[in-house]
């Protein structure tokens, strides 16, 4: 029937008008299959109501049947309604209510429906029949089963309710469902024969349930359980006949006992570790998995508990459940066997004697997030045992966690690296790492948290302070002896992670150098990119401990006439003509300073007896900054004639001038000019301005790789690279004498 937009609005009006409260408009649900349970729901409540003839009629019969939202709320209603009146009249229709309970259950399963249901006073009405309030049967002692199923139905709704959010669970426990619930608990009636009455079995079940819902994140209430007597029933309902009911026990003992100190004394207390310990044993995945939540959370920052759950036989169990199918049950044994692994445990060496090592190794591959999270966990509390480091490894835990490395959540990244670190103590397994190419690997900075971070230069740093001695020696070996890939990732990791007295061993000695230059000719970018690193660090580190001088000092003179005899007259025995200028100097100078000079006044040149020699293709700055270092010894070169100096200074052969100019010219390396640089560079022989050319592509060759021209560039300059290190690894060292206390 189509009825107009008038008659709609008035009934509209008369819905909100009435005692409930007020009713929001709700947006049409995104879901479609939501959409159409919802609306099966409505039409098929609206049937009931209407075939219900102990009900007046309502103005049902009228609304347009697109009017979900509407039949929705009209049908809550009137069970709401159902459920006040029948509490206050006895004779009301037991199966009215019995119907009328069952269907808004059915109805809260669905989470869109469950704010419409909250908003027409169904909780309180609901709560009032956690209590069955009708009298026994005549002649009976027990009540009705279907009483029961009332209880049940209630229940279900309101644990439902309360599992959707935190205020719905506040407005139930304002109603007062704790004590019923509680009581409810309690109830060991049988019915039916010895097999007992399964409603009784499912209210006791939905009992706990709603326990365990409306405490979840709210330590008021799991503090107001506990007052009202709630944790008693539930400790002895682990020991109930029904597994369901021992599930849905332990679920709502685990969810009051975290992080409640008072809650988890008095489940112990009430003896409830045994009955947990034997359940993990279940080979319900659904009994052992609320079992070893349960300890878990009792465990949770109680070190006491701890003791007392490991005392009671939980730590087999435990180990026994990592190998579970079911993916929660293996998160909760993994985090569990972490907590039994704290700092301040003694058991670690028992854990891995009992066979945990090889299962959590296992759940690192797995594809459930959570659960390589926490087996990362436990390994890496494991790892800071020392008896446990070197079984970890050779189970093949050290692949297993660098290639958590690259998983972008945080904390599997920093629990994977936490277990590396514990690793990295033990000698037997530097090897290992370099072999996996852990030390690439830790080196990626791929990592999303500074902690992380952190730790991972820790590690590399507990893996430098083990080269030396037998592990140096294994690893010399290998590189001899291994296949070419573990040759490299040993040259690779020994160039960071060797002390610098042992390069010429490692590099020369051990040819280490050409696996790394090999890496530059055939390599992808990547490898490339690792073997550039390892020859920058292996260079820095040689330059560190045998220093050259970037800025030499000026070369040893015969004559130092100094700077106030530049271009003066006094004593002057010969004169330059500069750009049509004349320059005077003196020749005992410039003789001493010169093989050039020398040769020009001392040799057959026409220069030797001439007053006034003529300069050709210099400037006269450029010139006078010349003679003034010839003079003093020392001179502040300028950048822009820099350049020019070192064309002059190469022409007369003074090599302390064409140092300075080429340490000058250095400072304006950069990746636009690198060609040139290097082109400059050969064209005068300048040697320290070539090498500060290749470190600097060795430092920023990530960068320089990005050029089209660089690929080509880089085989180039090979040669130099190889003759720069072996000449670095090659130099004779500085020995530091020790300090005098």
């Amino acid at each position: 029937m189509i009825i107009s937009k008038s008659f709609k609005a008035a009934l509209k009006f008369s819905v909100r008008s009435s005692t409930a409260p007020v009713i929001s408009n709700h947006p049409p649900m995104e879901n479609p299959k939501r959409q159409r349970t919802t609306r099966l729901a409505a039409r098929n409540l609206k049937r009931k109501l209407s075939q219900n003839t102990d009900v007046a009629p309502i103005v049902t019969q009228f609304i347009d049947v697109d009017d979900e939202h509407l039949d929705l709320v009209v049908a809550i209603r009137r069970h709401v309604e159902v459920l006040n009146s029948s509490f206050s009249d006895p004779d009301f229709d037991r199966e009215a209510v019995n119907e009328a309970a069952a269907d808004i259950a059915d109805l809260a399963k669905i989470d869109e429906n469950v704010e419409i249901i909250v908003e027409n006073g169904a909780i309180p009405a609901l709560v009032k029949y956690l209590e069955c309030p009708w009298p026994l049967e005549v002649g009976g002692d027990v009540p009705n089963s279907c009483d029961h199923k009332l209880e049940r139905d209630c229940a279900i709704a309101l644990g439902l309710i309360a599992a959707i959010q935190s205020g719905y669970q506040q407005l139930i426990v304002d109603a007062g469902a704790i004590v019923p619930t509680v009581k409810l608990l309690k109830r060991r009636v049988i019915c039916g024969g010895p097999g007992g009455c399964m409603f009784v079995n499912a209210a006791i079940r939905r009992a706990a349930d709603i326990i365990t819902n409306i405490a979840h994140d709210n330590p008021r209430i799991k503090t107001n359980i506990r007052v009202e007597g709630g944790i008693p029933p539930l400790v002895e309902l682990l020991n109930f006949p029904d597994v369901k009911v021992q599930r849905a026990a332990a679920g709502a003992l685990r969810t009051i006992s975290f992080r409640n100190d008072e809650n988890k004394t008095q489940i112990v207390e009430l003896n409830a570790l045994p009955t947990l310990v034997l359940m993990l044993q279940s080979k319900d995945s659904s009994v052992h998995g609320e079992a070893i939540g349960a300890i878990g959370n009792l465990v949770h920052s109680s070190p006491d508990i701890k003791k007392e759950v490991i005392r009671a036989g939980a730590l087999q169990p435990v180990i026994g459940l990592l190998s579970s199918t079911c993916l929660e049950t293996q998160r909760e044994a993994a985090l569990l066997i972490g907590q039994f692994a704290a700092p301040d445990s003694d058991c670690k060496v028992h854990i891995a004697q009992r066979g945990a090592i090889t299962p959590l190794i296992k759940m690192l591959e797995s594809s459930d997030e959570q659960v390589v999270e926490m087996s990362a966990f436990a390994l890496g509390r494991l790892a800071q045992d020392a008896h446990n480091q070197a079984g970890i490894a050779h189970r093949g835990g050290i692949i297993s966690l660098l290639n958590l490395l690259d998983v972008k959540t945080g904390s599997v990244q920093h629990n994977a690296a936490f277990a590396l670190y514990g690793l990295a103590d033990n000698e037997e397994n530097v090897a290992d790492f370099v072999k996996a190419g852990g030390i690439q690997k830790l080196q990626d900075d791929n990592f999303t948290v500074q902690p992380t971070r952190d730790c991972v230069v820790r590690t590399l740093k507990r893996l430098q302070n083990k080269i030396h001695g037998p592990v140096l020696n294994q690893l010399l070996y290998l590189m001899r002896t291994a296949e070419k890939t573990i040759q490299i990732r040993i040259a690779l990791a020994l160039a960071h992670l060797c002390d610098p007295k042992d390069g010429k061993l490692i590099f020369i000695d051990n040819n280490g150098v050409e696996f790394l230059l090999e890496l530059l000719y055939f390599s992808s970018i990547k490898q490339q990119r690792y073997s550039s690193s390892a020859l920058y660090e292996l260079a820095k580190k040689a330059t560190s401990f045998a220093p050259e001088d970037s800025a030499p000092s000026s070369p040893t003179q015969q004559v130092f006439l100094g700077e106030e005899f530049v271009n003066n007259r006094t004593l002057s025995d010969v004169t330059f003509l500069i750009d049509g200028k004349q320059f005077y100097a003196h020749k005992i100078c410039l003789v001493a300073s010169s093989d050039i000079f020398r040769a020009m006044f001392d040799g057959l040149y026409k220069e030797r007896n001439a007053q006034n020699v003529e300069i050709p293709n210099i400037r006269w700055e450029v010139f006078e900054l010349m003679m003034r270092f010839i003079y003093s010894g020392r001179i502040n070169i300028t950048k822009h004639l820099a350049k020019d100096l070192l064309v002059a200074a190469d022409q007369y052969l003074l090599q302390g001038l064409k140092r300075q100019c080429e340490y000058t010219i250095s400072q304006e390396i950069c990746l636009d000019n690198i060609p040139e640089m290097y082109e400059l560079a050969d064209t005068f022989n300048a040697t320290a301005l070539r090498r500060a050319c290749t470190l600097f592509v060795l430092e920023h060759f990530t960068k320089l790789s990005s050029q089209l021209w660089f690929a080509k560039f880089v085989k180039q300059i090979i040669p130099e690279i190889r003759s720069y290190i072996t000449d670095i690894l090659t130099r004779p060292v500085e020995v530091i004498p020790p300090t005098v206390i």
